[in-house]
């Protein structure tokens, strides 16, 4: 029987309240559709925790800076809520984009400084996009609980940031990133990629986990972990790095001294397809002792 496929908020408030009636707890997982095993394992993780799961698949047009990107964005309905058929879902919401945004937003979510850096750098006006469609969401489906990947660490850090300083009563799930044999991180995006693309597209998980292993060996200089880490990429004329950099996970801000638990993050451009990845490591215990004695005044 599951999942049930609404298009309207109407409708959707409707079934949470009747699961809510039978007592169940609800979860939430937003996608943008496209779905695949890394969306699963975030379904999977959210059904074990809640008596009603709601899975979202909105394509959504605020955070897209670029019309092009957005005319391209997988889209595959059918065989999504087939996928979540099989994991066990009671909900799918596939609203229109008239339902979502009946007018042009005259009001939206500004995530600040933790859209300064990594993608936001790039990607103006992106982070705003998605901090105003996820509160959309909170409040329509209002669930306990809500999964959202750690591939996408930037953004996971706006929503926990976000339901924190608007009170949205939900506890946010942070779920590992799925990955392939060789490293590269499960993305919608990947379907884009050509052969001779796919073949690079693990160079920059890579790169990455060469910075990570670097610190957790002891670097503490984050600018020379970076450098070392990006001039292991492959000169390829189908690649272009956007951004390697090492940044605090929960304010997104950039470190020169690596003295507790860092994120690594880039992006890179394989053809026409821009990927993200992540990864988040800390130092052994005596190279953060020696670079807090460093930094402290004498």
């Amino acid at each position: 029987m599951r999942p049930v496929l609404v298009e309207t908020v109407a409708a959707l408030r409707t079934r949470v309240a009747e699961a809510r009636g039978r007592g169940a707890t609800v979860g939430f997982v937003p996608t943008m559709g496209a779905l695949h095993e890394g969306h699963a394992r975030l379904i999977e993780a959210a059904r074990r925790d809640c008596g009603a799961l709601v899975v979202s698949i909105f394509v959504n047009p605020l955070q897209f800076d670029r019309a092009d990107d957005l005319a391209r964005y997988p889209r595959a309905l059918d065989r999504d809520v087939e996928m979540c058929r099989g994991l066990g879902v009671d909900l799918v919401f596939s609203p229109p984009v008239t339902e979502m945004y009946p007018a042009p937003a005259a009001c939206t979510v500004d995530p600040g400084r933790l859209a300064d850096h990594l993608c936001g750098r790039f990607r103006p006006g992106h982070f705003r996009g998605v901090a105003t469609v996820v509160l959309k969401l909170l409040n329509i489906v209002q669930p306990d609980t809500a999964s959202f990947g750690e591939k996408d660490a930037q953004q996971l850090a706006i929503v926990r940031r976000l339901v924190t300083e608007f009170n949205v009563p939900v506890a946010i799930a942070g779920v590992p990133t799925v990955r392939e044999a060789d490293g590269l991180a499960l993305s919608s995006r990947n379907a884009r990629l050509t052969p001779a693309e796919r073949a690079l597209a693990p160079s920059l998980y890579r790169a990455l986990r060469a910075a990570a292993d670097a610190i957790e060996a002891g670097e503490t200089d984050a600018g020379a972990a970076a450098r070392d880490a990006a001039a292991r990429l492959p000169a390829d004329p189908l690649m272009r790095l956007e951004y390697l950099d090492i940044v605090d996970p929960d304010e997104v801000q950039p470190v020169r001294e690596i003295g507790g638990p860092v994120l690594v993050a880039g992006a890179l451009w394989v053809g026409g397809t821009r990927l993200i990845d992540n990864v988040r490591c800390e130092p052994p215990a005596g190279a953060r002792e020696a670079a807090r004695a460093r930094r402290s005044p004498s």
